[in-house]
């Protein structure tokens, strides 16, 4: 059964795809992108734990 970590960051609006682009590139999927609890957008990703 595979394990996944996660991970939050805030979402600057000028910047979004870029900072998409760099988590992806990492090999972290999207999951939501939620507002945050002081207005800004939050974005949660994923991706699976490597086998230690």
């Amino acid at each position: 059964m595979p394990q996944w970590e996660y991970l939050t960051t805030p979402l600057i609006i000028h910047n979004t795809s870029a900072i998409l682009n760099n988590w992806g590139s990492e090999g972290w999927e999207l999951v939501q992108v939620v507002t945050g609890p002081e207005g800004g957008l939050v974005a949660y990703l994923k991706r699976q734990k490597e086998e230690s």
